[in-house]
């Protein structure tokens, strides 16, 4: 056969782009590792020669290496059955285990139905109930515990509860500062100073804080509303008008009542609770409660009536005075702000009345330094706990000056 002498043989057997590349860098990984061993070979003999080692001691430390590093091997290997040895071991314990915990639980479920019938079986002590001792004197008490009394609230009457958790339930202070307070000695029951906080009392005794006795409240509520208009400030209504419990009717299953009254057409802060300690005194005008009021009327006030309701103003029923007076916004001279203390009946429309004045609209901002900001119209929110402690105590901010200080 005649011999082919073009050049198709010689690209037909060339090899592709990708083996090429594949065995340079194949080639190229061999010479790295080559050069890579005559170095480590190199640096080898020149420890040897400044430790003074010939080269046939070296061959045999070496060899030693080398047997060395085969006994390693065969040890892991070792070590390794060994390993799965344990696990198998260790599987089995689980199981062993797993099959423990289930007798135990039998065991006591068995033991509970046995306790039970115990219970049932015991013959009664003392008439059929078994005599309970006072916590705090170690006498025997009468005890008429029915089947709901665990599910009781810490509040009940007859539940013992540490004194400070007493004075915090009461609405007085935290449990930390009420724990100061017994121990500084400020804090009697039932005519005896207590000075440990861990005095167990109970909603019957007589509790005295600072010279003034706290009461335990149950489940006491405490509600702001924002007040829209044509809603009655009472609990009924005769006539079957709105009434401001209607708007409250999902805050609490509790019955609450209205501090204070707003009239039909008023608007602003009311507040509502079960609270008739905490009401009468915010009502009650020994306290002078501060209140603001934004009034809208028909025409601009001058300044001759600001001052007038500023020095005070004879009404019918006396004379009645404004603690501050006015405007809101001093382009508009309709719309005056109006801080007053009085909780005379429709006081503030009475005011400007009497000055000839039509009261277009009244907002109540303010009551007691709580306000309506972030409650829409028409809603409601809980007072905070920290809110409900600065209104017992009567925080000087929502109380009107002390009257030497006025006279001054």
């Amino acid at each position: 056969m005649k011999k082919r002498t073009d050049n198709f043989d010689k690209f037909a057997n060339q090899k592709k782009g990708s083996a090429i590349k594949e065995a340079f860098r194949q080639e190229k990984k061999k010479i790295k590792l080559e050069a890579r061993a005559a170095g480590e070979e190199m640096r080898r003999k020149k420890i040897e020669k400044l430790r003074g080692i010939s080269g046939e001691e070296s061959k045999e430390q070496g060899a030693r290496n080398k047997g060395q590093e085969t006994r390693f091997k065969e040890q892991g290997a070792r070590n390794k059955t060994q390993d799965s040895r344990f696990k198998d071991q260790g599987s089995r314990f689980k199981k062993q285990e797993s099959g423990n915990k289930s007798q135990e639980s039998r065991i006591k479920k068995q033991d509970s139905g046995n306790r039970s019938q115990d219970r049932s079986d015991a013959s009664p002590e003392i008439g059929g109930k078994k005599k309970r001792f006072d916590k705090r004197t170690l006498t025997p008490q009468k005890s008429e515990r029915t089947p709901d009394s665990r599910l009781q609230t810490p509040n009940s009457q007859s539940d013992l509860m540490p004194l400070n958790k007493f004075i915090a339930h009461a609405g007085v202070c935290g449990r930390r500062e009420a724990a100061e307070l017994v121990k500084e000695g400020k804090v009697t029951v039932n005519g005896d100073k207590i000075f440990e906080p861990g005095y167990k009392v109970t909603g019957r005794d007589k509790v005295i804080v600072k010279g003034k006795q706290v009461f335990l409240q149950h489940n006491a509520v405490y509600i702001l509303l924002n007040k829209p208009k044509d809603f009655i400030t009472t609990s009924n209504d005769p006539q079957g008008r709105k009434t401001v419990l209607d708007l409250v009717k999902q805050a609490t299953t509790e019955r609450v009542y209205p501090v204070g009254r707003l009239d039909r057409n008023t608007t602003g802060v009311l507040l509502l609770t079960n609270d008739g300690e905490l009401a009468q005194k915010l009502t009650h005008p020994s306290f002078e409660v501060k209140k603001i009021y934004e009034v809208t009327l028909d025409k601009p006030v001058t300044k001759k009536d600001m001052e007038s309701i500023l020095s005070g103003v004879t009404l019918e029923d006396g004379l009645v005075a404004a603690d501050a007076v006015g405007y809101t916004d001093p382009k508009d001279k309709t719309v005056v702000g109006v801080e007053i203390h009085s909780g005379r009946n429709r006081i503030v429309r009475r005011i400007f009345e009497h000055l000839g004045y039509d009261v277009k609209a009244l907002d109540r901002v303010m009551f007691a330094n709580l306000t309506k900001k972030n409650v829409e119209r028409g809603k409601w929110r809980l007072l905070q706990e920290k809110e409900v402690r600065l209104l017992k105590f009567m925080n000087k901010s929502f109380l009107r000056k002390n009257k030497d200080t006025d006279n001054q």
